[in-house]
């Protein structure tokens, strides 16, 4: 997809303030500090339309960036944080599955792991979970950059042996320091458009 327009649009806190307009939206996944932030800004080609933070859990909110007036990137807030209140925890879990449940125009959810540490729990039930709810899912392994060629080849097959029973039939390597992957995930992303356009 060439990049012609990016529009933060909203900040939703509970699933009534979804945008009225019916676009297409690629919702985005993930533990806090698996590098979620820095990934949408590398696919979108700018350096802080989505916040980074060295603190993890800064996303508290669903955000919308409208791309091209055409799709939306969807921005889930991370899960996994213990330093988060419980309560808030909770709270951020029931604001996604009230989108994931809600939303007539969820196209397809990145789920994004960090291709360095071994899958956990939470990511493994995120993908169980997208898959019962029948949603389209692309899983993405983060700062592939921090590990060798062979050992990260390992920890990917290794992870995938684990989610593959989810349909999960490819994990797609992705640095956004030297953005290998960036056209891979882009191809996978408009493929998904491109058939739900059909």
């Amino acid at each position: 997809m060439k990049i012609q327009s990016i529009e933060f649009l909203t900040s939703v806190a509970h699933i009534s303030q979804l945008p009225k307009r019916g676009y297409p939206e690629i919702a985005f996944a993930g533990r806090s500090n698996v590098g979620k932030s820095s990934l949408i800004n590398c696919l979108l080609n700018r350096k802080k339309i989505a916040k980074t933070s060295s603190t993890p859990g800064k996303t508290r909110l669903i955000n919308f960036y409208q791309i091209n007036e055409a799709v939306y990137f969807v921005d889930l807030p991370g899960y996994g944080f213990a330093k988060v209140p419980k309560k808030e925890r909770h709270k951020w879990k029931a604001l996604i599955e009230s989108y994931f449940t809600t939303s007539r125009f969820l196209r397809c959810v990145v789920i994004i792991i960090d291709s360095r540490h071994e899958l956990s729990p939470l990511d493994r039930n995120m993908v169980e979970w997208v898959t019962l709810l029948e949603i389209p899912k692309i899983v993405v392994a983060t700062k592939a950059d921090k590990l060798s060629s062979s050992q990260l080849q390992r920890n990917l097959v290794q992870k995938l042996k684990q989610i593959e029973v989810f349909d999960v039939s490819e994990i797609i390597p992705f640095s956004a320091i030297t953005r290998n992957g960036k056209r891979e995930l882009w191809q996978a992303i408009d493929k998904t458009l491109r058939e739900d356009s059909k």
